[in-house]
């Protein structure tokens, strides 16, 4: 009986093909929803801004959720990115907080990036459902992990347990539990209230302005978000008992 060969590991070359067209396809897809917003990207589109066929696209990303997966968790990661860098470029002597310099990094990358920011945290796509545990999955939990270390970096887990506020309901805790497992699982039930409490308040901010309902403030924007966050971090450490 004849023997089955196995079958051949990838080239080096080959993988960097590979690679290097899938970034073009990412880039190409990326400056698609930067000109058109994310609710006209499909692949056909695509293709056809790459000189390809539908077919050969496939190859890359077997359908449009794919590569909308894809762009999700680097627009999400990119995001994470800018935050990060803001903050490790501040020293613990600055003048504004290191919560609000993430803040503001992460509202500057969505004033900056407006259609990819509406592809995170816009209107959902028709049909796309972002898989469970996937990559954009572990791009939010990496966001959350930048915002829950900048504002609860300094306290005991004594302190955060006993801070002052209302503590979540049990089906809300199960529900947050099932999202996001590796989330806050290990912050105290109020410190977790706290953490959600500024992560609406300075996203709806945000989101606010690059939909454009808080343009009548003018070139003022940026100003009264750094007040509506300096504000919003007294108020939470304020409520954190001292050591």
């Amino acid at each position: 009986m004849p023997v089955d060969e196995p079958t051949p590991a990838p080239s080096a070359l080959r993988l960097r093909r590979r690679a290097a067209a899938t970034r073009e396809i990412l880039d190409t897809a990326e400056s698609h929803i930067a000109e058109h917003g994310p609710v006209a990207l499909s692949l056909r589109a695509v293709a056809r801004s790459l000189g390809m066929t539908v077919q050969a696209l496939y190859h890359y990303f077997p359908s449009r959720d794919a590569l909308v997966t894809e762009l999700v968790a680097k627009a999400h990661n990119d995001l994470a990115d800018a935050v990060q860098a803001a903050v490790d470029t501040t020293t613990e002597v600055a003048a504004v907080p290191r919560l609000v310099v993430a803040a503001e990094a992460y509202r500057r990358w969505a004033v900056a990036r407006p259609e990819h920011f509406k592809l995170i945290y816009g209107t959902p796509l028709r049909s796309y459902e972002a898989p469970a545990g996937g990559p954009s999955t572990q791009a939010v939990l990496r966001m959350s992990a930048v915002f829950e270390r900048e504002l609860f970096g300094g306290y005991t887990e004594a302190q955060l347990t006993a801070a002052d506020t209302p503590a979540l309901s049990p089906p809300l805790r199960a529900h947050l539990e099932q999202l996001s497992p590796q989330g806050q699982e290990n912050l105290p039930p109020a410190a977790t209230s706290l953490l959600l409490s500024a992560w609406g308040h300075l996203h709806g901010l945000v989101v606010l302005e690059v939909f454009g309902h808080t343009s009548f403030l003018g070139d003022h924007q940026a100003e009264i978000f750094r007040m509506s966050m300096r504000n919003m971090a007294e108020g939470i450490h304020g409520r954190i008992p001292r050591a």
